[in-house]
């Protein structure tokens, strides 16, 4: 037994995985971006969020998501569940060793034993032994043990992308509630000064110096701002519910809070190539551990028609007295191997190795369809920020031309060159054209965000539970 135990190694290192080859899939998408200048440059180092999102309130608010978020501790929790799956399927790579000790006494009637008496027989035993331990002979559990691996890292990676998007999600809601206060601000302006309008276009009808017509119109002005700055505080209070999911824990943010985050300027972010999504994005890397994992199950198919050999052995001491358990000659082994060689399964071998090729081919499907939807979100938001850079300058220009029309109406009006219709076209204009240009200037500001999250974030992010393969026996 012994020269046998030692060629187990020899023969363990003879093992080869029958798996195929894995060659990662050519990229199906462009060599460049749509919206992306023909000089364009690398792409800067990864910035992790601390330095891209550099709002005090707003670091502490993702830090709490970070820390709190349910989603985020679920995906954290699978990660440790694909951990402990990893480390069972790996434990079938090595001999399961115990030790054990038993008394087995019997009585043999007198009609069974040769004397013709009764016969009561005690043998006790004690030793280590091994059950049922496969020789890996054709790589069946080393591939096994492989996708089990890949699972756990894509298990990973789908963490880190989950960390990713909620980083994201919590910082356009940020802008969103800093976007609603600024327009909140607005309105509430507006309704102060179409208040007072209204106090003096009343005491004109009481004494004769305007007609109610006016003071209606006015009237009109005043509900309509009252009415957009009702909608705007059930959308703050709406948005600021959806933060406070996002974060795990209450959020307390008086209104007003978030205004200066529309001032937030945001380091320039050059995409560089598509190529370099595939080591930024985590949820490219996680489709890509998903399709070895697939690719490993095909070797554990295949090594399925081979012989198995599985070896059950003994080694100890035994005696029918407990007092002889460990004298001379009470040594005691057994060894049972046994051979297993599939003949006729009825097809279930072959439909298994086709299974795990078609479940490969679309683990292939899906790693595509991952780059290509990348790709996809890089290009959406190089073409914001291209666009809503063009929007916000020509909605620079409308504020400024609104707030002139609004003047010289005034004053055509205060001369009674002009109806009092025309001051409250420009008026209303004046008001819709600053809620626009706030609306567009937060829309810029997120499409530096979704760039942030579609490039991949922070590449060199830790990993919370790394897994390694460690030493192969």
């Amino acid at each position: 037994m012994r020269p046998l135990l030692a060629a187990l190694p020899l023969l363990l290192a003879a093992c080869q995985s029958m798996a195929p080859d894995y060659q990662r899939p050519a990229a199906p998408v462009a060599a460049r971006y749509p919206q992306q200048a023909d000089d364009a440059g690398e792409a800067v180092p990864a910035l992790g969020w601390q330095a891209w999102f550099r709002d005090p309130q707003l670091q502490a608010i993702i830090a709490q998501a970070l820390a709190n978020n349910r989603d985020l501790r679920a995906a954290a929790l699978r990660v440790e569940e694909a951990r402990a799956l990893y480390g069972i399927q790996r434990a079938d790579l090595f001999p399961a060793v115990g030790a054990q000790a038993g008394l087995d006494r019997s009585r043999t009637p007198a009609d069974l034993n040769l004397t013709g008496r009764p016969l009561v027989g005690s043998a006790y035993q004690a030793g280590v032994g091994l059950s049922s331990w496969e020789l890996d002979l054709w790589g069946r559990l080393r591939s096994l043990d492989d996708a089990a691996l890949q699972t756990a890292l894509a298990s990973e990676a789908t963490r880190r992308a989950a960390a990713l998007s909620l980083v994201a999600q919590v910082a356009d809601a940020w802008l969103e509630l800093a976007e609603i206060d600024e327009r909140l601000a607005i309105a509430r302006d507006t309704i102060a000064s179409r208040q007072e309008s209204y106090r003096i276009f009343a005491r004109r009808v009481e004494v004769g110096a305007t007609s109610r017509l006016n003071l209606t119109q006015i009237e009109t002005l005043l509900t309509q701002a009252q009415a957009l700055g009702a909608q705007l505080e059930q959308q703050r209070a709406q948005r600021l519910n959806a933060l406070t999911l996002l974060a795990g824990s209450t959020v307390e943010l008086p209104v007003g809070q978030a205004r200066p985050a529309l001032d937030a300027v945001f380091p320039e972010l050059p995409p560089g190539t598509p190529s370099l999504l595939l080591t930024r994005r985590p949820d490219v890397a996680a489709a890509e551990h998903r399709l070895q994992a697939a690719n490993a199950n095909i070797g554990a198919a295949r090594a399925a028609f081979f012989p198995s050999i599985s070896l059950t052995g003994n080694l100890g001491t035994a005696s029918a007295e407990l007092s002889g358990l460990f004298r001379d000659g009470s040594h005691a082994w057994s060894f049972s191997p046994s051979l297993s060689l599939p003949i006729f399964t009825a097809g279930r071998l072959r439909n298994n190795l086709d299974l795990a090729e078609v479940r490969r081919d679309l683990a292939v499907a899906n790693y595509e369809k991952a780059i290509q939807s990348a790709f996809r979100d890089v290009a959406d938001a190089l073409a914001a920020r291209q666009w809503l850079t063009r929007q916000l300058a020509i909605a620079e220009t409308a504020v400024q031309v609104q707030t002139e029309r609004a003047r010289l109406s005034t004053l055509r009006y205060d001369n009674g060159a002009a109806p009092f219709l025309d001051v409250l076209d420009a008026q209303r204009d004046l008001l819709s054209a600053r809620q626009q240009r706030v609306q567009i200037r937060r829309a810029l500001l997120s499409s530096s965000v979704a760039l942030y999250a579609a490039l991949g974030g922070d590449s060199n992010a830790p990993t919370a539970f790394p897994l390694s393969s460690g030493p192969r026996p």
